[in-house]
C-alpha cells in the first residue's frame, strides 16, 4: 500500500507547517504530500488564521523543498481558474519538481468560499458540465504534440489556435484523480480522463458498488478496469498505547472533522492499523492519503513511518 501525507491548510497553517510536514513525509519514506485546494475554512470557523493558501503555491514552493515524494491536490477545484491557465500553472509545477505531480480535480462543493470571495459559483449540473469541459481542455492542451496548435469549442469555453505550452515532464501528462459518489458521471468522466479514483473518507460498504460502476463504465469505453488506480483518503490516529491514541483523536487542533471519518478511518495501535488497512487492500486500494486531527504533529507521522509503514511493503 502507498501512503501519502494529505493536509487541509485553509482549517490553520503556516506556510512553515506545510513545508516542515512534507520534508518530514519525505525522511519518513511516505510516497507524498497532498493537501486540499481551499480559499475558507471549512465549517464555523471563518476567522481561523493565519489564512487560506493557494494550493499550486505551495506546490510550487514544495517542488523546490523536496526532491523525491509525490506532490498533489485533492482536490483542484474547477471552479477556482480557467482551463488553460490552471493546465499552465500544473504544467509549470511538474516541470519545477522534475515530474512529481498528480493533479487531483473536482467541480468544487463550498458555496461559502465562492461568496467569500467572488467565485461564481453555478448549479450542480453546470459545474459538472463545466468540470467535464474543464477535462477536455486541460488534457487536450498537455497531449497536443509541440509545434502544433490547440482549439476547443464547447459550451462554456473556447480555445482558438493554442501553442499548447509549456508542456509537464510527465508525459502525455501527470495522472489525474478524480473521486466522488455520484452513480453515473464521476464513473463516466473518471474512466474516460483519471489514471485514479478516490474515495473520500469511505466506509469500507461504500467501495464495492462504486467499484462496480468505475469497471463497467471503463468497460463501456474498451478500457481495460485495472488501468485505474483506486484509492481513499483516510483519517489515522496511531498511538504507542490508548492514552496517546486517546490524545491524538482530540480535534482541538482541527475542529473541521467529523466523527464519521474517525469511525471508518485508521485508529489504533500499529497492529491494529496495519490490519485496518489490509481491509482496503482487499478492498481494491494501491493507494492511501493519510489525515490526522492534528494535522502537523511530526511525531505522529515519524511514528507511523517507523511502526506501521514497514509493515505494508
Amino acid at each position: 500500500m502507498e501512503c501519502h501525507v494529505f493536509t487541509n491548510p485553509q482549517q490553520g497553517s503556516t506556510h512553515k507547517d506545510l513545508v516542515a510536514t512534507a520534508k518530514t513525509a519525505e525522511d519518513c519514506g511516505l510516497a507524498g504530500f497532498f493537501r486540499s485546494d481551499h480559499y475558507r475554512a471549512v465549517g464555523d470557523i471563518a476567522g481561523l488564521l493565519p489564512g487560506s493558501s493557494d494550493a499550486w503555491v505551495t506546490l510550487g514552493a514544495l517542488a523546490g523543498e523536496t526532491r523525491h515524494i509525490r506532490l498533489g491536490t485533492l482536490v483542484t477545484a474547477a471552479t477556482f481558474r480557467y482551463p488553460g491557465p490552471l493546465a499552465i500553472t500544473v504544467a509549470q509545477v511538474d516541470q519545477m519538481s522534475d515530474g512529481r505531480v498528480d493533479f487531483g480535480f473536482g467541480a468544487a462543493w463550498y458555496e461559502p468560499e465562492h461568496r467569500a470571495y467572488g467565485i461564481p459559483y453555478p448549479d450542480v449540473g453546470e459545474r459538472f458540465d463545466r468540470f467535464e469541459e474543464q477535462l477536455a481542455v486541460i488534457t487536450g492542451l498537455w497531449e497536443t504534440p509541440e509545434g502544433e496548435t490547440f482549439s476547443y469549442q464547447g459550451k462554456f469555453y473556447e480555445l482558438i489556435d493554442s501553442p499548447a505550452l509549456p508542456k509537464p515532464v510527465q508525459s502525455p501528462r501527470p495522472p489525474i484523480i478524480i473521486g466522488g459518489r455520484g452513480p453515473q458521471k464521476t464513473p463516466r468522466l473518471a474512466a474516460q480522463y483519471a489514471d485514479e479514483f478516490n474515495f473520500d473518507f469511505p466506509a469500507l460498504e461504500v467501495i464495492p458498488p462504486q467499484t462496480a460502476r468505475l469497471n463497467a463504465a471503463c468497460e463501456k469505453i474498451d478500457r481495460d478496469p485495472s488501468t485505474l488506480r483506486r484509492s481513499a483518503l483516510l483519517l489515522l490516529v496511531c498511538g504507542r498505547d490508548d492514552a496517546e491514541i486517546t490524545r491524538r483523536c482530540d480535534a482541538g487542533a482541527n475542529p473541521s472533522y467529523l466523527s464519521y471519518m474517525l469511525e471508518h478511518g485508521l485508529v489504533g495501535s500499529p497492529g491494529q492499523v496495519v490490519d485496518r488497512i489490509g481491509k482496503f487492500a482487499e478492498a481494491g486500494l494501491t493507494r492511501i492519503y493519510l489525515q490526522t486531527p492534528q494535522q502537523y504533529d511530526v511525531d505522529h507521522w515519524e511514528f507511523f513511518a517507523d511502526q506501521v509503514l514497514p509493515q505494508l511493503t
